[in-house]
């Protein structure tokens, strides 16, 4: 039995022992929502209203909306549980006996050959594929830490706990992407690599975002970022991008803050060092001026002060052939679709969303602002849209709303 966005809600709810009073005055919506939520008048809210009412209630915004935890696909030598084991090495703690050892180690090369691989899996959307491989590559990775420690691989291995973090907090498994965020900035403590505990910081925002925990990942990003500044004169462009990586990292979070203008300051000032830097990929991910210039699309709908219609026109700005990674491409386009649909163009915004979907097929099922979005136009809907319910079907939503 399929349960509802209100189920959930009351369910917490009550297990909180709130009234629907007391749950309204938390987390600043009118006690009206609540109530139509609750008794299925209503079968969604905006994103806003959704990431609200899930702070008041202390859980994250995917167990309120029910967002996919899984891959499509099975595998037999990987998988989400294999990936949580992987992260979760029992040889790492102390007094714990283990047998770590493996019968046949591979090189360094073909070891850091394959995080190449695993790296280009993530950024094209491949998470059943990479799910599959990522255990082992994080236990391989390991072995040849033991037998090879150069800084080389230590810098490699923390770009795959990377990956694994990545893939654990677009799962709906922030807390093991913690575990592996942690990993990886030991890892690139062990690598001597400044930059790569940047982009480590960097990740940990992002999965602190995810958590709910928005001071802190603002925090945290903007220090690393003051603390790794190059000199304009003298930077490099991986620092560049870098740096520009945190502010960026920073100002998603200072939006949901409501902090829209020191979240516009952020984005400016990574701006101006994409334009420094030029493109880079570099540290497992991409930097330039339209890598930018899409969080300001992203930015404009976060926090309760919704500006859909600042959004589009930040979204006049970008280029989307310019957008070097699938994965970031669909992202930005939902955005998009979120902004077409709040100003009352539901036709467009639906063809965005099927665009999305025909991309990336399986990234946009963990996606919970897809849904969220979803779920708005099917409850709008004036005439029975067939192309909207087969999506919804295809997202999880239940059509029968």
């Amino acid at each position: 039995m399929n349960t509802t966005i209100g189920d959930r809600i009351r369910s917490l709810r009550e297990f909180r022992d709130l009234t629907q009073e007391q749950l309204a005055a938390r987390a600043g919506v009118h006690v009206d929502t609540i109530r139509k939520l609750e008794q299925g008048q209503r079968q969604s809210a905006r994103i806003t209203t959704l990431r609200a009412l899930a702070r008041a209630l202390d859980v994250q915004l995917e167990r309120l909306v029910g967002q996919p935890t899984m891959t499509q696909q099975l595998t037999d030598d990987g998988g989400l549980l294999a990936l949580r084991d992987a992260i979760q090495d029992l040889g790492a703690l102390p007094g714990v006996p283990v047998d770590d050892d493996l019968e046949d180690v591979p090189s360094e090369h073909a070891w850091v050959s394959s995080v190449k691989v695993a790296t280009t899996r993530y950024w094209r959307g491949e998470y059943s594929e990479l799910s599959g491989i990522l255990p082992l590559l994080l236990r391989d990775g390991r072995a040849v830490a033991r037998e090879t420690p150069t800084e080389r691989v230590w810098q490699q291995l923390a770009l795959a706990y990377q990956l694994a973090a990545c893939l654990a907090t677009q799962a709906g498994h922030p807390d093991w992407a913690y575990t592996a965020v942690e990993k990886q900035l030991a890892a690139a403590a062990r690598a001597s690599d400044p930059l790569m505990e940047g982009m480590g910081v960097s990740t940990l925002s992002w999965v602190l975002l995810r958590q709910g925990r928005w001071e802190q990942a603002q925090d945290i990003a903007v220090r690393k970022a003051e603390a790794l500044e190059p000199s304009f004169l003298r930077g490099s462009p991986a620092q560049f991008a870098v740096y520009g990586n945190l502010l960026v990292a920073a100002a998603t979070p200072a939006a949901r803050r409501d902090d829209h203008d020191r979240a516009i300051e952020l984005l400016s000032g990574a701006e101006a060092a994409a334009v420094r830097s030029g493109p880079v990929r570099a540290y497992g991910t991409a930097f330039s001026v339209v890598d930018v210039r899409t969080q300001k699309v992203n930015i404009a709908l976060a926090g309760t002060d919704n500006r859909p219609e600042v959004a589009l026109e930040f979204a006049d700005d970008v280029r989307v052939s310019e957008i070097s990674r699938p994965v970031h491409s669909a992202s930005y386009r939902v955005d998009v679709a979120q902004a077409q649909y709040q100003t009352g163009d539901s036709e467009a915004a639906l063809a965005t969303l099927l665009e999305v979907e025909r991309d990336q097929p399986e990234w946009i099922r963990l996606q919970a602002l897809a849904s969220a979005t979803v779920r708005e136009m099917l409850e709008a809907e004036r005439r029975r849209n067939t192309p909207l319910r087969s999506l919804a079907a295809r997202l999880g939503v239940d059509p029968a709303l």
